[in-house]
């Protein structure tokens, strides 16, 4: 985890709800999970997503589906998939190019920032 005064790897929205990675928005985990939630989340995850690469390397497509489905529900569970986690109403661009979205002007003002 990076020191608190350190700068995220990669831009997150004003909101807090997405970061941007190659333009595009993803969803960032429910900050209102305990920690210790989130840490068995987390480990469930990166487990499910090794249990993927395993069933590819061993070309079971059986595991594979299974390996992806793991992926999904650790991935809802922690809020990046599924029904959004703020409460205000507001619709979910997860996935959507952040130019394409009320993002648009900040993510252009970052990219200035940036030098790109």
């Amino acid at each position: 985890m990076p020191a608190p005064d350190s700068r995220p790897p990669y831009p997150v929205t004003p909101d807090g709800r997405y970061f941007v990675v190659r333009g595009r928005l993803w969803r960032r985990t429910d900050p209102h999970l305990p920690a210790d939630q989130r840490q068995r989340l987390t480990r469930e995850l990166m487990a499910a997503r090794r249990a993927v690469q395993s069933a590819l390397r061993a070309g079971d497509p059986e595991a594979e589906r299974a390996a992806r489905a793991r992926v999904d529900a650790a991935k809802i569970a922690l809020g990046e998939r599924g029904p959004p986690w703020w409460t205000d109403g507001a619709p979910d661009y997860n996935r959507r190019m952040a130019s394409k979205t009320p993002y648009a002007g900040w993510y252009a003002d970052q990219m200035r920032s940036a030098g790109h």
